[in-house]
C-alpha cells in the first residue's frame, strides 16, 4: 500500500483509502513519480480534485498562475491562440500529464491556455504548495527540471516542424505518430482515430482546416488513406514513412 508522510514527524504512514487514487496518480505521472515517500506524501494530503467537462477551460494564457494540474482522468490541450482565432496545440495531456509546470516554478503568468478535451478530472497543486514542497525537499527542483527540459525539447521541435515542412510532411508525421501511439492492425492496414474535426487537426499540425482536407483527400486518392468519418484506415504505413524521409 502506498505510504504518505505526518507533516509534522514525516513519519511514514499508510495512504488513507480515500487518498489511493490521488497517490496512484501523483505516483504515475513523469513530474512527481521519482519522489521520495515522504515528498509524495506532503502532495497527497494538499491536492484538491477538480472536474471539467469537455470544451471547458482549465486557464488561458496571460492569467495570472495559481498552481500546476496533473490529470487523473480524461485529456486536456494545451494551446495557443492568434489574434485572428487560429489555434497552435502545443500538447495533449492524458492521465498521469502535468500541465503549468513552468509558470508555478519562476511565478509568471499561464504562458498558454487549457481547455478539456473530454470530461476530465484534475488534481490541482496549489503554486504556494508546489513552492513549499521546492523548499522542504530541495531535490524535488531537479525533477521537475527534467520534465521542463523534456517539455522545451518537444516544443524545439514543433517550432523545426513549422518552420522547416510542408503541411503534408506535417500530417504525415501526425499519422505516423498516431498509428505507432493508437494503431489498431485491421485487415487492411492500421486504423487510427482523428480528433473531433479537421478544425481540431489543423490546430494539431499547424495549419488550416482547409489545407487539412485537402491533404486527407490526396492521401486517400493516392491509395494510401482510407477515410471513413472520423476513423483512417492507414493502408500504406510505408509511403507515409517515405514521404518523412524525403522531406526530411
Amino acid at each position: 500500500m502506498p505510504l504518505t508522510a505526518d507533516s509534522a514527524s514525516d513519519t511514514i504512514r499508510p495512504v488513507p483509502e480515500g487518498q489511493l487514487p490521488r497517490a496512484i496518480t501523483l505516483g504515475r505521472s513523469p513530474l512527481f513519480s521519482g519522489l521520495a515517500e515522504s515528498e509524495l506524501g506532503f502532495l497527497i494530503e494538499r491536492v484538491t480534485s477538480r472536474k471539467f467537462v469537455a470544451g471547458e477551460i482549465v486557464f488561458t494564457e496571460g492569467e495570472p498562475c495559481t498552481g500546476l494540474y496533473v490529470v487523473e482522468s480524461g485529456s486536456i490541450r494545451i494551446f495557443k491562440s492568434s489574434a485572428g482565432g487560429r489555434e497552435q496545440v502545443l500538447s495533449v495531456e492524458g492521465p498521469g500529464g502535468s500541465v503549468a509546470e513552468l509558470p508555478v516554478f519562476d511565478g509568471g503568468n499561464y504562458p498558454a491556455s487549457a481547455a478539456a478535451v473530454e470530461d476530465t478530472v484534475l488534481l490541482f497543486v496549489s503554486k504556494q504548495d508546489f513552492q513549499a514542497l521546492i523548499l522542504t525537499h530541495p531535490q524535488a527542483a531537479l525533477k521537475v527540471l527534467r520534465v521542463v527540459g523534456a517539455r522545451l525539447r518537444r516544443l524545439v521541435g514543433i517550432i523545426e516542424e513549422l518552420s522547416f515542412t510542408t503541411v503534408r510532411h506535417r500530417l504525415a508525421a501526425y499519422l505516423v505518430r498516431l498509428a505507432q501511439r493508437d494503431g489498431k492492425r485491421v485487415a487492411t492496414g492500421v486504423e487510427v482515430p482523428l480528433p473531433a474535426n479537421n478544425q481540431e487537426l489543423a490546430a494539431q499540425i499547424g495549419t488550416v482546416r482547409e489545407l487539412v482536407s485537402r491533404n486527407l483527400s490526396r492521401l486517400q486518392a493516392e491509395g494510401v488513406l482510407k477515410i471513413d468519418g472520423r476513423s483512417v484506415v492507414i493502408r500504406d504505413l510505408k509511403a507515409l514513412e517515405s514521404d518523412l524521409e524525403s522531406s526530411g
